[in-house]
């Protein structure tokens, strides 16, 4: 969506700072980061930016451009629709003052972490505002605590990690218990395709904290701090029938990160390809629509592997895909997936 004014032109003086943050596409390891285990995501170069200024009232004036929307939200309270992103910042930054946002993003909604990026914007913004003594680690943390504690979605820490500390021309092996984080070269002779399979979602909405819930279940009752702790899918055949496979998604998926590490293309294209249909039946979180569309990328004789991205039910898809080919084979996909709305994200 274009941008339709400037901070200028909504709040009628100059922003003091400015800050933009990118979302995210995670190649593997998916719903493995509130499970202590491993994510390989890489930055896209959609981004969120976010503009601020002290206005001196008691409330802060937040304007999105992407839904030429104005809210007024006193000082103290969270805010409804876009807000609790930016107010739960402010908080926790210790923001005293009522504060202008003009705030304008090219991320798309739905698995590729734009909220991530707005958080991570919001606070680089604050950041430079009052001169906070903050890393990009302690950022994405703070993020963190802002989806948990004023959004309700008890998200792990790898989106914001990688809106973080993530760049394009490059995978983020992240640890997420220990945080520890490596730069991993793409497959030699592939590239990276991202389409949005046009099928809305919302997280607090889904079944996101139910999966989280389950999981955290089944690690208790396998006497484990977490699952990232089991290394060998035969010991959960102690666990009862959902939570096994809740349970068996999570182990299944570190050992694929862990097994695509220097792994070349086509290699790493069957790793995507089981991690979709992990998602798709021991955890599903996929959709209809969005496992069409993945068929659809995986017999393309260019793609060599595809899976939905995210936390699911609906939203965005990735496909690793053979060099020069990624908008070739995209538009050959869409003929044939038909509906209405969906995207290449380039």
């Amino acid at each position: 969506m274009k941008a339709h004014g400037t901070y200028e032109s909504v709040f009628g003086i100059a922003p003091e700072v400015s800050a933009s943050a990118p979302g995210r596409v995670n190649l593997l390891g998916e719903h493995t980061d509130y499970q202590g285990g491993f994510v390989l995501p890489t930055a896209i170069p959609q981004r969120a930016t976010v503009w601020l200024g002290r206005n001196g009232l008691a409330e802060h004036v937040l304007h999105s451009v992407n839904s030429h929307t104005t809210l007024h939200v006193p000082k103290g309270e969270v805010g409804t629709t876009f807000a609790p992103y930016l107010t739960g910042c402010f908080t926790l930054s210790g923001v005293t003052e009522g504060l202008n946002a003009f705030i304008s993003s090219t991320v798309p909604s739905g698995g590729l972490s734009s909220s991530a990026a707005l958080e991570v914007a919001t606070l680089r913004a604050l950041r430079d505002l009052y001169n906070l003594d903050l890393n990009d680690v302690d950022l994405a943390l703070r993020g963190v605590k802002v989806e948990h504690e004023f959004v309700g979605v008890m998200c792990g820490v790898m989106d914001q990690m990688a809106s973080s500390l993530a760049d394009t021309s490059t995978m983020l092996l992240i640890d997420t218990r220990s945080l520890e984080r490596r730069v991993i070269p793409f497959p030699i002779g592939a590239e990276v395709l991202v389409i949005d399979s046009g099928v809305p979602r919302r997280l607090a909405e889904s079944g996101y904290n139910e999966r989280r819930a389950q999981v955290e279940e089944a690690s208790q009752l396998l006497g484990v701090t977490e699952l990232r702790d089991v290394t060998d899918v035969a010991v959960l055949d102690a666990l009862p029938e959902l939570l096994r496979h809740r349970a068996r998604h999570v182990v299944s998926e570190n050992i694929r990160v862990l097994e695509s590490l220097g792994a070349g293309a086509a290699k790493f294209g069957q790793l995507m390809n089981a991690s979709h249909a992990s998602l798709r039946d021991d955890y599903e979180v996929s959709h209809p629509q969005v496992d069409r569309l993945i068929e659809l990328l995986q017999v393309h004789p260019d793609v060599f592997g595809a899976r939905m991205t995210g936390a699911g039910f609906g939203g965005a898809v990735v496909a690793l895909v053979r060099a020069g080919h990624a908008l070739s084979a995209a538009r050959e996909v869409l003929e044939r997936y038909g509906p209405d709305g969906q995207r290449v994200v380039p």
